[in-house]
């Protein structure tokens, strides 16, 4: 009997982390998450495709803190709830961060592999697979928020294309704008949101 042809094996459909880990796409365990993957990852994923202003990418990882601050901002959340905002974005370590019109074009087959991978790491830091529809909601708005400040800060949008596509500018204190808006390097990236996971997590 002959050997199967590389052509007939089945497509790998998992990647090796740099802890060592094979996390596969289709049926993510828990098991093979571990935060420091992701903190890599994330720290070297830039949001609007690089299109952004400054020396460095806007990273998911820098993204993730902010919209964690936001969120923390705007309601009294507990560590588990600012975790779970924390985390929102954290299936772009393995899969990248594919933007909104993409999205579009390729459409539910994404949003199949993306939630599959934002459950396990759930499970894997003690969060349910899926959130409440109020904090969810919560998640949702304080993304928006950031995105906004994201395209009028450091992406080229004007303030009312912005709004169309963002909704209204968020309210937010001079902190924001003062400690979040530029682009760190992906090592303070990768950093900060190991720092904010631990403060999140009582290590």
């Amino acid at each position: 009997m002959s050997a199967r042809s590389p052509a007939s094996a089945p497509a790998r459909a998992w990647q090796r982390m740099l802890s060592g880990r094979r996390l596969d796409l289709l049926d993510p365990s828990p098991l093979d998450i571990e935060i420091e993957d992701i903190a890599h990852g994330l720290a070297r994923v830039a949001r609007w495709n690089g299109q952004t202003d400054g020396a460095h990418i806007f990273s998911v990882a820098q993204h993730s803190i902010l919209v964690e601050t936001i969120a923390r901002q705007r309601a009294r959340l507990d560590r588990k709830e600012r975790l779970a905002v924390l985390l929102h974005d954290a299936p772009e370590y393995v899969i990248g961060d594919v933007i909104s019109p993409f999205k579009a074009v390729i459409g539910d087959a994404y949003k199949i592999v993306e939630a599959r991978l934002l459950a396990a790491i759930h499970l894997r830091f003690g969060l349910p697979a899926i959130l409440p529809e109020p904090l969810a909601g919560q998640v949702k708005a304080a993304d928006r928020a950031a995105a906004y400040l994201e395209a009028t800060r450091l992406a080229g949008f004007d303030y009312t294309e912005a709004a169309r596509f963002f909704g209204r500018p968020p309210r937010l204190s001079t902190v924001i704008e003062r400690d979040y808006l530029k682009p760190w390097p992906a090592e303070l990236a990768q950093e900060r949101y190991l720092a904010r996971f631990a403060r999140l997590v009582g290590e």
